[in-house]
């Protein structure tokens, strides 16, 4: 199934933490492409510093679960503690879609309940995959073209 997966950082060397990520999904799972970094202003949470993200596509066999599982062993390897919610950290990996997977458990949202809201996953993703489409909301082009209507 086709994986999209959605990277962020913004401590302890963000970049090189991206770049560590991608080595350990590479490993892990058949990658297809990788978005150019893009610097992003924190939104919510304390005070902390802007992020670096990308999206990844990738292939990948395994359940959704232990697809997810696979996300949250590279986020411990690279030092990721959940302390505060949307604080700062040293890498985050989210699970943004998985094939034509709809999930509402509680272990398993997909697609990701507020990728449609998050410049910093639809702008990467529509820069790897220009016909991309978000389950449940559309095409990646119109979305990102509506949040920025609206944020202006």
């Amino acid at each position: 199934m086709r994986a999209v997966i959605a990277l962020g950082a913004n401590i302890e060397n963000p970049q090189e933490n991206i770049d560590l990520a991608i080595g350990l999904l590479r490993e892990a799972t058949d990658i297809h492409a990788v978005s150019s970094m893009y610097r992003t202003a924190p939104k919510g949470g304390p005070e902390q510093p802007d992020y670096i993200n990308a999206v990844a596509l990738s292939e990948s066999d395994l359940p959704a679960t232990d697809f997810l599982k696979m996300l949250h062993g590279i986020e411990k390897a690279l030092g990721r503690e959940r302390t505060v919610h949307w604080g700062p950290r040293t890498i985050d990996l989210d699970l943004i879609q998985y094939g034509s997977i709809l999930s509402g458990s509680e272990e398993l949202l997909l697609p990701h309940p507020r990728a449609h809201e998050r410049r910093f996953v639809l702008e990467p993703w529509l820069e790897i995959d220009p016909d991309a489409h978000l389950l449940t909301h559309g095409r990646v082009v119109d979305l990102l073209a509506a949040l920025l209507e609206s944020e202006q």
